[in-house]
């Protein structure tokens, strides 16, 4: 083989192998691209889910802000009220205890006649005997009741915020053949709630009245002492609650 033909022959086995080499290289670069490819896709993915998680942190933070927020609301507004409602029951327990002096002054003249007045639990209470208001077996109201129902009257007319229940009660002695000791005691208490009313201008809208019969006994029935001391007429004084509750609604 002549030098001549030699040296086209090398130069084109050079192109070939530099071109090989130069296929082998896009190839790899192909393929490393591929993967960056890959690769970016995979950290996009993660990045996403990343930021997804921290937007969910993001979200839940600022919803447990709004309700500590809401939660520190309710519990100044419950303080809030708390207060009232101390205050409010502070005054209401002056007031009764001032009540509860007037009446037991304004029916000393009475103690020795079944009259005891006393405070008990928030509220005031005047038990009233038999002996003072009826008769045996009557709900008819005598001389001496009126007389003490107007001195305790004079004193219910200068708090006209609180209201007052009249409950009547009764031993266990049926008071006559075949009576009805629930139908006397109720009897009596509405005949002090109509003096007071009518006579003594208590305003009704303040007066409630009961009957206990036998049912509330404060002594033995089976003595004699104890069974009068059971036949009795209770006047119970005490704040008007749902005045006091409205007051605490309009603090809000």
């Amino acid at each position: 083989m002549t030098r001549k033909l030699i040296i086209p022959i090398t130069l084109i086995c050079i192109v070939l192998f530099t071109s090989c080499a130069a296929k082998k290289k896009l190839a790899a670069a192909e393929a490393a691209n591929t993967q960056l490819q890959a690769d970016k896709a995979a950290l996009t993915s993660k990045n996403e889910a990343l930021q997804k998680q921290l937007d969910e942190f993001d979200a839940q933070r600022k919803a447990n802000m709004a309700a500590f927020e809401k939660y520190r609301a309710e519990c100044e507004n419950a303080k809030q009220k708390l207060e009232v409602v101390r205050a409010l029951v502070a005054e209401q327990y002056a007031t009764l205890q001032e009540v509860d002096k007037k009446i037991a002054d304004a029916l000393s003249n009475f103690n020795d006649k079944g009259v005891d007045v006393y405070y008990k639990e928030g509220l005031v209470y005047v038990s009233m005997s038999e002996g003072l208001l009826y008769k045996s077996g009557s709900s008819t109201l005598g001389p001496d009741a009126k007389a003490a129902l107007g001195n305790l009257a004079s004193v219910l007319n200068e708090y006209p915020k609180l209201k007052v229940y009249v409950v009547g009660n009764t031993d266990d002695k049926p008071f006559k053949k075949g009576g009805d000791n629930m139908t006397l005691s109720t009897d009596r208490a509405n005949g002090v709630v109509k003096i007071l009313r009518d006579d003594y201008k208590v305003d009704p809208s303040r007066l409630t009245s009961a009957g206990r019969g036998k049912y509330s006994p404060v002594a033995d029935n089976s003595t004699a002492d104890g069974r009068a001391k059971n036949r009795r007429t209770e006047i119970i004084i005490n704040p008007d609650l749902i005045k006091i509750w409205q007051s605490v609604q309009d603090s809000q």
